[in-house]
């Protein structure tokens, strides 16, 4: 049954602005829904604004209108994205609302299309009334880039922070996504590789970051040694972090430093099975991966970026002549498949290759 209350009427553009501005003069009736009238929206309050809070409303929003309204109460549960998405978006963008995004933890991580980056504060309020877990929505401000593989990213609702943490497949993972790599769209690879480690193994980890290869292959393991580098230090701090929580310690190993540089002089010819999730340059590092496996040869599980129509058969050649150069051979492939598409017609793509155990002699 309509409930009758005071509101603030503002553009849709202006409507997270009208809701943060309410909750911050203690004046949001959060038991009522928030309504649409044509290109408004129309914030319902506990109570009509007079005064100093009067003053501030018509200051920071000087395109509202104080009036009284019917609202509905509030469901029990939150509503979903897209039914807010048409109670707060122009109707004209609505299409554009992102259909998926990353949850790390209690962030949600949003690429913002271009059509709505007028109205991406309202989208980020959007995620964040519409998910009850989440208390953080940042987008995506630039690519993935460095030697560290980082992101920067712009807050967009809720709390001001990037540092969280994630739970995946049992484990516990503390981190902060402005300054480590990680992403929640590897987690099936994560239970992939984990499952094929037989016991009594030896892995190294080429590009651990905070450790979900490393840290869930020990946790399913009782007899394993696994070898975790990363170059990036706070990475490392993450991941010794996590190998405490997880009770991994003495299976799990992390050591900071470049692997071209720590394999051979630290792991060479010791390994069993060799982990790559370096997409944009793992091929550059198969030398010192391969010289890592023992003597009767082992696996690798390699991330590659690839574009094209046939991106698994150009990985796969690819690799192929990059393993001849260096001087070894691929004595089968084990798996080929597209991880995901992380832009039109380019592909993240894995490849478990097992490497003879003798370099060709030429």
């Amino acid at each position: 049954m309509p409930v009758e209350s005071p509101c603030i009427k503002v553009p849709k553009k202006s409507g997270a602005k009208a809701i943060d501005l309410a909750a911050h003069l203690n004046l949001l009736n959060r038991d009522l829904r928030v309504s649409s009238e044509g290109e408004h929206l129309c914030v319902p309050l506990l109570n009509k604004p007079t005064g100093v809070d009067a003053e501030k409303i018509v200051t920071v929003l000087p395109e509202s209108k104080i009036t009284t309204r019917d609202f509905h109460k509030r469901s029990k549960y939150p509503p979903t994205a897209i039914d807010l998405a048409k109670e707060l978006l122009p109707r004209n963008l609505i299409d554009f609302f992102p259909s998926s995004m990353d949850f790390v933890g209690d962030i949600a991580i949003v690429e913002v299309p271009s059509q709505l980056e007028v109205c991406k504060k309202t989208l980020g309020e959007i995620i964040l009334r519409s998910h009850r877990k989440v208390r953080t929505v940042l987008a995506k401000a630039g690519a993935i880039g460095g030697a560290r593989r980082l992101r920067r990213f712009e807050l967009l609702a809720g709390q001001d922070g990037t540092e969280t943490v994630h739970r995946e497949h049992g484990c516990i993972y503390y981190l902060d996504v402005a300054k480590v790599y990680f992403s929640p769209r590897l987690s099936f690879e994560h239970n992939r590789v984990a499952s094929q480690v037989v016991e009594g193994e030896t892995v190294i980890d080429m590009f651990a970051g905070i450790g979900p290869f490393s840290i869930l292959i020990a946790k399913k393991h009782a007899e394993v040694r696994v070898y975790a580098i990363d170059l990036n230090p706070e990475a490392v701090d993450y991941l010794k972090r996590n190998i405490i929580a997880n009770h991994v310690q003495g299976k799990v190993l992390p050591i900071i430093g470049d692997a071209k540089e720590v394999v051979p002089s630290r792991l060479g010819k010791s390994a069993d099975r060799v982990i790559m999730n370096l997409p944009e340059r793992a091929v550059d590092f198969l030398s010192p991966a391969c010289d890592a496996l023992k003597p009767g040869g082992g696996i690798i599980h390699l991330y590659h970026f690839e574009s094209g129509p046939n991106p698994i058969e150009t990985a796969k050649k690819k690799l192929a002549e990059t393993v001849e150069r260096i001087g070894y051979k691929i004595e089968n492939v084990l798996l080929a498949r597209v991880v995901r598409e992380v832009s039109p017609y380019r592909y993240q793509v894995v490849l478990d290759v097992g490497i003879a155990g003798h370099a060709i002699q030429g």
